[in-house]
């Protein structure tokens, strides 16, 4: 869509409306850039005085802040944004990754497509694969032998999809990403590695996001899994036989290895590091750069890793940190002679 009437956006947000409605509202930006036929929106009041300059037909706001724009048509609503994502996807004019089948791609006799699905420039859809209504296939992505593809899901260019994956509806997954490559999986004769092929797969349900970039490696025996609603960054490593359940979100580059659980409602954030064959419990919240190594069973917020300092600070915290074991032991010391006094 590309204009609507603030009438109706106001309707399909929920929202109560202050100023004209027959006002039609073309795009979405940020309170700075906004120009006439725009909307924009105020979430944190800490920004209020931005409103006094701002050229946006209209803003999304809650009713504390309704005060400070008596000069805007204004959308009165209980989460600002909430609403934003909600409008900014009606308005959304991000381009399709394909439209049509084009001529180049090259599609096997065996594959099975649904209604009105679009697959890009040079794409590879190899027997047996089924691609649902709606879907829509990029430029240069493959898609595997008997691989599944649910209702409206799509995928950018770029994407490599192997054997047997299966993704659920609704999903999307940005450029560069692999989905059902080998999980990491060896045996040690005598020094020498001894492959054990990997014979499960990756199973992804309905709603699910993928960044750029992002490698789900597929199960030795049994399936890699992630739940529907999770939603996962660029540059992740997601391994061999991990689950992730419903609603997760996984912030950018992290790494987990294998036969990890996770629960659901989680929260994972950029960078961390997550130790295998362990669970983490539904609802917890692990910030930037966390390394875990025990298992998490209380939701709740848990961090880890040294926050950044100086060359100089960092040197004298490395050199403490060095020495920690010695100092323990003298701390020790002191204590016996103490107990012995």
């Amino acid at each position: 869509m590309h204009s609507i009437r603030l009438a109706d956006l106001a309707e399909h947000l929920g929202a109560e409306i202050h100023g004209d409605g027959d006002i039609v509202i073309t795009g979405v930006a940020s309170m700075t850039s906004a120009k006439k036929g725009q909307i924009t929106f105020l979430s944190n009041s800490r920004y209020q005085e931005q409103l006094l300059t701002c050229e946006a037909s209209a803003v999304v706001l809650s009713e504390e802040n309704l005060p400070f724009c008596s000069h805007l048509t204004a959308l009165v609503v209980k989460n600002p944004y909430l609403s934003y994502a909600r409008m900014a996807q009606l308005l959304d004019t991000t381009p399709s990754p394909a439209r049509d089948i084009a001529p180049t791609a090259v599609i096997a006799e065996s594959a099975t497509l649904g209604q009105k699905v679009s697959i890009g420039a040079n794409a590879v859809i190899e027997s047996g694969a089924v691609l649902g209504d709606n879907v829509v296939i990029g430029a240069g992505c493959f898609i595997g032998k008997n691989a599944r593809i649910g209702t409206g899901t799509r995928l950018w260019a770029n994407v490599t999809i192997y054997h047997e994956v299966v993704i659920g509806s609704g999903g999307l997954v940005q450029s560069g990403t692999v989905i059902g490559a080998d999980g990491f999986g060896y045996a040690n004769e005598r020094g020498n590695w001894i492959k054990i092929p990997q014979l499960g797969t990756v199973r992804i349900g309905d709603n699910v996001e993928i960044g750029a970039c992002t490698t789900i490696d597929r199960g030795a025996l049994d399936d890699t899994i992630i739940g529907n609603g999770v939603i996962i960054d660029n540059q992740c490593q997601i391994a061999h036989n991990v689950i992730i359940g419903d609603n997760t979100a996984v912030a950018g580059g992290v790494i987990m290895a294998g036969s990890l659980t996770i629960g659901k409602y989680c929260q994972i954030g950029g960078a961390s590091v997550i130790n295998g064959h362990m669970e983490i419990c539904d609802k917890a919240v692990v910030t930037g750069m966390g390394m875990v190594m025990r298992p998490i069973t209380e939701p709740g917020i848990y961090s880890s890793g040294i926050p950044l300092q100086s060359n100089k600070e960092w040197r004298k915290t490395a050199a403490l940190v060095l020495n920690i074991n010695d100092m323990s032991k003298r701390l020790k010391a002191v204590e016996r002679k103490v107990d012995g006094k």
